[in-house]
């Protein structure tokens, strides 16, 4: 009887063993992939700042090349205040698709998750599995209830 009790519990142990590292190797999984996905977004970002640039780069260009020549033509130099906004404006675009201006951000992203938490955290705390099973079975009561109204009316 000692000896079945023993493989019992060995069995048992063999199995929870198992199971740890099954669950870690699947969080390391979803951790990887959640990344992946992560970089995969960023990229297509990047991809669109610098597609954005390209067609705001030729507007630039023509709208310079116009605003040229009005003041040629005028000698006015009002024709000519457009391009100190659209300069900034080109300027910016230019350096966060080819600039530093990502790595920028990501700076100041990592400046706040260290030294301005608060600005970040969830309001009423992270769910737990206790606040999720509250809320399911009180969305799941809203519903009977919902359902026993709709009869009455």
């Amino acid at each position: 009887m000692g000896n079945v009790n023993k493989t019992m519990t060995e069995v048992t142990r063999k199995n929870q063993e198992f199971m740890l590292e099954t669950q870690r190797v699947q969080l390391e999984r979803q951790i990887h992939m959640q990344n992946e996905m992560r970089e995969k977004m960023m990229s297509m970002q990047i991809a669109r700042s610098r597609e954005l640039l390209y067609w705001f780069g030729s507007f630039y260009i023509v709208a310079a090349i116009g605003m040229m020549t009005g003041f040629r033509r005028t000698r006015k130099p009002g024709t000519l205040v457009p391009l100190l906004p659209l300069s900034f404006i080109l300027a910016y675009q230019a350096d966060l698709a080819y600039g530093s201006k990502l790595n920028r951000i990501k700076m100041e992203a990592e400046n706040i998750l260290m030294f301005e938490r608060d600005l970040v955290s969830m309001p009423m705390g992270v769910p737990t599995p206790s606040t999720i099973d509250e809320a399911r079975e009180r969305q799941e009561e809203n519903k009977r209830l919902n359902k026993v109204h709709e009869v009455f009316i």
